[in-house]
């Protein structure tokens, strides 16, 4: 399965509900998409998707071979193939749900209980930072977007 932005979107909502339906935050259910919107922008800054490694090993051919028109789909290429991986190779971390962590797993709880601590669209936190950092690590290493 190739992963993007709406990946990103479904670790977004699968993180509120489960928040949610633990009673740790509160909002209102009208700025939920909203609230889904912001927080898979949020999750864009820890996690890379086929998508970003795409667009950064075409980047890098081009950067190596110049742009023409008519070599044809650089994504056929042997280096186009070769810097993928290098660039999948760089992370050294986890992979959850096809999304490249760019963080360790811990930063990444932390940055979305801040940006829960923090958001307009967030009502009402109901957890000390340690506990919702918890809770954060463990529901987002089992995420699926199989299973969201």
């Amino acid at each position: 399965m190739k992963t993007d932005f709406d990946t990103l979107r479904q670790l977004a909502a699968y993180t509120i509900n489960h928040l949610k339906e633990h009673n740790l935050i509160e909002f209102k259910m009208e700025n939920r998409l909203d609230l889904i919107e912001a927080m898979a922008t949020e999750y864009g800054v820890s996690f890379s998707t086929d998508e970003d490694i795409r667009d950064q090993a075409i980047e890098e051919v081009e950067d190596k071979l110049g742009e023409d028109p008519g070599r044809g789909d650089i994504t056929d290429t042997e280096m186009f193939n070769h810097c993928r991986k290098e660039i999948i190779k760089s992370f050294q971390g986890e992979v959850i749900g096809g999304l490249y962590l760019v963080e360790s797993l811990n930063q990444v709880a932390a940055r979305v209980r801040d940006f829960c601590m923090d958001s307009d669209l967030v009502e009402d936190v109901y957890a000390t930072d340690e506990e919702l950092t918890t809770f954060l690590v463990k529901k987002i290493r089992n995420f699926s977007p199989r299973r969201a």
